[in-house]
């Protein structure tokens, strides 16, 4: 529902609850109650003496909350006290309006008056319930106890102050953590060397301008999901449209950006991972499962061919290249049988493992996960990625400081000189702070690599002339053959299943992490013609992103039921990659990033603990700008 009706509903509900025939009960004019707006400054200044409250309704992810302050407020100056009257006051205040008008006006609590601190004290315990509950009992209760020999006659009751304590400081956390800045933690190594597994950063907001929040009703100390209780941490009742604030500039090329992670408008729910956190990139896990399920259905030819041949070994790989066609002839059915298995019998594959799961969700755009990668296309801007050199605009692109490649140590014998591994495992972390797993790591088939920024490669080499460092290279089908000789036979079936891992996921687009092919990120009122070739870039676009309706016809494009050959971008979309090339999900997975899942520009490192015992907290990164 339109977050309009609720404000609507806002200006419209002094009038239901009759506002006009309780005012002046309260030393206030029946006329104040019917102008709107104002009649909200007189009614906070009535209930809390704050009548600047009234403003923060305007703002939304707190509206409903200060409503439910205002009535509750309200409706005890006229002796509405108990818990019911109070959860009444929260929910459905209309019969304590109606009656308002027939009560006493009361002024506000005498809290040296046990009788009058008693009457109040249940309906307290419901409104801290709302604001935290059972945590802000507990905090209320060892306060109470705490402070239990001290001469406490005439003050507020324990309850009702951790009450008005955690209830403004939960709004205000909202009104900072949504429009000003957000506390952000790095889950994952993809920006590594940039930023480390354990850093805490602040996301500033203000420096692209704040999103209103598309699903303001959410409690405000958590993104999606509640912790331990596993149940979502929003409500769906009021959306709004998407919608920005001004802010200081725009997302510029190279910033370290913050976003909603574009292909987690469906996720499936794990529930072996901490909180709930969902299953990622549901558009690759479908691929993924229609491929297993398929190879799955081959099992009795590849034990007859097993038998056949007497070789078993090799039966598997024959029959993988023989039935590929029919796979790809036959995509659409196996992809809708995936998505049959992980949506309606909640189950996906793990290894050679079945797992079960607790279903699929599906999110709107500010409730999906949090992603930080750096950007490095713009609107309009052109890329392309060579052997793992990215070109924007036909230029190398910029090199972050601590952006790392991989290498292949084709000679480790000249590098660890015979030394024990304990022994290299120090002098890499002492004199190049390379740890091992992370920065370096030895593969099944023996062979070392490394994970280096340029200038860790050049004092590596400098150190150990001897040894050859080899960039390592995702060859593409285009690289054997030629692309000429691609135009002519196409990529073969077991090419074209490979194509299906990285964007736009599709079998005719043969990219892979250290090669893909020359895009242009579409900008705003730009229009681009719709072809064969291109429509797998932009179809999440103008699906998922503009919500419009494609149909793909023999006859061509079809857009909300209109034929067309050409499509005009309605927002500004962005190119997302980690720091940490050769280990990072980002737009070579998932493609293009909408404007309206940008958060924020990651700007300060606060805090920094690395989860290794030896290492500990990471000192010297402590208040560390981001660049």
């Amino acid at each position: 529902m339109s977050a309009l009706y609720f404000y609507l509903f806002f200006l419209a509900h002094p009038y239901i609850a009759m506002w006009w025939t309780s005012f002046p009960k309260a030393g206030r004019k029946s006329w104040e109650a019917l102008v709107p707006l104002y009649n909200y400054y007189v009614a906070f200044k009535v209930g809390q003496s704050k009548g600047w409250w009234a403003f923060l309704m305007l703002i939304p992810g707190v509206h409903i909350y200060m409503w439910a302050v205002c009535n509750v407020g309200y409706l005890r100056r006229f002796g509405f006290f108990s818990a019911i009257d109070t959860l009444l006051a929260i929910v459905f205040p209309y019969p304590l309006f109606f009656k308002a008008k027939d009560k006493a006006f009361r002024e506000p609590t005498n809290w040296a008056n046990p009788k009058e601190v008693e009457e109040r004290k249940a309906g307290d315990h419901v409104a801290l319930f709302f604001a935290l509950p059972v945590a802000g009992h507990i905090l209320a209760f060892i306060s109470e106890a705490l402070s239990s020999k001290k001469n406490n006659f005439g003050k507020k009751s324990k309850t009702r102050e951790w009450t008005e304590t955690i209830l403004f400081a939960l709004i205000a956390a909202g009104i900072i953590r949504t429009y000003v800045f957000e506390p952000f933690k790095i889950p994952t190594g993809s920006m590594e060397k940039t930023l480390l597994v354990g850093d805490f950063l602040f996301v500033n907001k203000l420096a692209y301008g704040p999103k209103v929040p598309v699903t303001p009703l959410s409690f405000p100390l958590f993104h999606n999901f509640i912790p331990y209780l596993n149940i979502k941490s929003y409500s769906e009742a009021e959306t709004l449209e998407y919608t920005r604030l001004p802010g200081f500039g725009k997302v510029q090329r190279y910033d370290v950006v913050v976003f909603n992670y574009p292909s987690g408008d469906t996720a499936v729910y794990d529930p072996r991972v901490p909180f709930g956190l969902m299953g990622h990139d549901y558009h690759g896990i479908v691929n993924n499962e229609a491929i297993i399920l398929w190879m799955q259905s081959l099992s009795g030819k590849i034990q007859a061919k097993a038998a056949e041949t007497n070789n078993p070994n090799n039966a598997w790989e024959i029959v993988y290249e023989e039935e590929a066609p029919n796979f790809i002839k036959n995509l659409s059915y196996w992809k809708e049988e995936a998505r049959k298995f992980l949506g309606e019998d909640k189950m996906a594959h793990e290894g050679n493992n079945i797992i079960r799961h607790m279903g699929l969700i599906r999110r709107p755009v500010d409730k999906r996960e949090n992603y930080i990668k750096r950007c490095v296309g713009i609107p309009g801007d052109e890329l392309e990625i060579i052997n793992s050199v990215l070109y924007v605009n036909g230029k190398p692109a910029q090199i972050a400081p601590f952006q790392n490649l991989r290498y292949t140590i084709l000679n480790p014998d000249d590098l660890t000189l015979g030394i024990s591994s304990e022994k290299f495992t120090n002098q890499m972390y002492e004199s190049y702070g390379l740890e091992q797993g992370r920065d370096y790591f030895n593969t099944s088939d023996g062979l070392m690599k490394m994970n280096l920024t340029q200038e860790e490669l050049k004092r590596l080499q400098t150190v150990y002339p001897k040894v050859k460092f080899e960039l390592e290279i995702d060859s593409t089908y285009e690289m054997k053959v030629g692309k000429d000789s691609l135009a002519k036979t196409g990529y073969p079936a077991t090419v074209q299943i490979k194509n299906l891992e990285n964007f736009p996921k599709d079998i005719n687009h043969g990219n892979t992490m250290t090669n893909f092919e020359k895009i242009k990120i579409p900008a705003k009122g730009t229009t681009v013609k719709l072809t064969a070739q291109n429509i797998p870039l932009y179809r999440r676009i103008i699906t998922a992103y503009e919500g419009h309706k494609l149909d793909e016809k023999a006859d061509g494009f079809y857009i909300d039921g209109k034929k067309t050959d050409s499509y005009t971008f309605k927002m500004n979309y962005y190119w997302m990659m980690g720091d940490n090339r050769y280990n990072s999900a980002d737009s070579r997975v998932w493609g293009f990033v909408p404007e309206d899942h940008i958060i924020g520009k990651a700007s300060l490192v606060w805090f920094s603990n690395s989860g290794i015992p030896e290492i500990g907290i990471r000192w010297e990164r402590i208040f560390k700008f981001i660049k």
